[in-house]
């Protein structure tokens, strides 16, 4: 079977499963077998097998799991995205749509060879920086659970740092493909560009008072750099500078001070300050109430879940237990709905993505495509451990979005951009040579 054929095989797999959960949420909620579960399952399988087509005429040779995983994955999401309000599941369904337009563009536009965004390095870094500073301009900038993280531009609300973190990768990749050999001699003017990065994740996390933020984006350039100078001291120096900054934000900033806080004690026995009220309550009816209900829709879940479209995530009353459910803790929702086994497998989904685009890394044949794949790479798993990590409670928890899982259109459009990027690298790895 050749890679295109099975490529659509897995789609067509995916098209049934994504029948089957909205016909479990159709059952829980209604009792009944609607054709409505019939119609997105439909609906995603022709988008899907248009994307396939695309590729199909674009990137012969590129991963063939790539893209079922993503349409597996989005599919998760969005059913569980209707069973806990069906009117934003349409929407994010809209932004799907929109998702994949932009992933048939961007293969279109760069399939003859995607290399020359090299040139545009420099470009891209200062494009990064404009994006990530967009949060902090008056009358733009929206802070959202104590995090300035969101624009504002008309009806319109994106996440400029989903953007800014491809636009980030291509900047090192161009960056660090040209000066790898000269700063792999470790010479100490050759910190500086370290030294600037990390100023930069310090400036973010300043601006948006989200200690998750700035992890990410320099966590991306440790793993960007050790991948181009096979230095495990950068990684080390970087990340006791990061712990640095990270100290002295936790001093001088409140809002990261109170991540921390809630991170190592979210349980209190007796009544605390509460800034939400003004009023000493327990922590876990204050500051901590998120990720307490959260823990404790997990651990509702056992080992097999309620089922789809069984869970408990509202009072008697209709008001939600956990806020910001289909965003920040949409992992927590199928947490109880899909038990321990299903999670599980969620992330081993995760994992399969992330094995697959180290695979393009070492399979490419060029510098800025092997940084450039490892960084899409890296960065992936990243934001996906940074959400995960903070809701299970082994990191403090932060406002990143769960990749092509969570509600949110800036989220899903660049993760589809960066899954474009990963096909195109897989493409020119595996073509045979003319």
């Amino acid at each position: 079977m050749s890679l295109r054929n099975r490529e659509l095989a897995n789609l067509v797999a995916v098209g049934v499963l994504t029948g089957l959960g909205f016909a479990s949420v159709y059952i829980a909620r209604q009792h009944v077998v609607s054709t409505g579960s019939l119609s997105y399952a439909v609906f995603f399988l022709c988008l899907y097998v248009a994307a396939h087509v695309v590729t199909r005429l674009t990137v012969p040779y590129a991963d063939p799991y790539l893209l079922p995983i993503a349409g597996l994955l989005t599919a998760a999401g969005v059913t569980e995205i209707y069973r806990i309000r069906p009117g934003d599941a349409f929407r994010q369904g809209l932004w799907i749509v929109i998702a994949v337009v932009l992933f048939a563009v961007t293969l279109v536009a760069l399939r003859r060879d995607y290399r020359r965004l090299e040139s545009y390095k420099y470009i891209a870094g200062l494009t990064a920086i404009f994006l990530l500073v967009l949060p902090a301009l008056p009358g733009l900038g929206t802070t959202v659970n104590g995090a300035r993280l969101w624009v504002h531009a008309g009806p319109l609300q994106f996440q400029p740092g989903e953007l800014a973190k491809i636009t980030l990768i291509v900047f090192l990749a161009g960056y660090l493909r040209e000066k790898r050999e000269v700063l792999a001699q470790g010479r100490l003017k050759d910190f500086g560009p370290l030294l600037v990065i990390w100023g930069g994740a310090m400036l973010v996390l300043v601006e948006t008072n989200d200690l998750g933020s700035a992890l990410l984006y320099f966590g991306i350039f440790l793993g960007m750099l050790y991948v181009a100078t096979d230095r495990m001291l950068f990684v080390g120096l970087g990340g006791v500078l990061f712990l640095a900054g990270s100290a002295a934000a936790y001093k001088l900033i409140p809002h990261v001070r109170e991540r921390v806080t809630i991170w190592l004690h979210p349980w209190t026995a007796k009544p605390v300050y509460c800034a939400l009220t003004g009023k000493p309550a327990l922590r876990q009816d204050c500051q901590s109430y998120q990720l307490v209900k959260s823990l404790y829709s997990i651990g509702n879940g056992h080992f097999g879940g309620t089922g789809l479209g069984r869970g408990t995530f509202e009072t008697t009353s209709g008001h939600p237990l956990i806020p910001y459910l289909k965003t920040d803790f949409i992992y927590s929702a199928l947490a109880q709905e899909l038990g321990l086994v299903g999670v599980a497998a969620l992330l081993l989904v995760y994992m399969l993505f992330v094995a697959r685009g180290f695979r393009i890394a070492l399979l490419a044949q060029d510098g800025f495509s092997k940084l450039a794949a490892a960084g899409l790479t890296f960065g992936f798993a990243l934001q996906t451990f940074i959400i995960v990590g903070g809701i299970l409670r082994i990191i403090p928890l932060t406002g990143i979005t769960l990749p092509f899982v969570s509600y949110g259109g800036s989220s899903v459009v660049a993760n589809f951009v960066l899954l474009a990027g990963l096909l195109l690298i897989s493409n020119r790895a595996n073509e045979p040579p003319r």
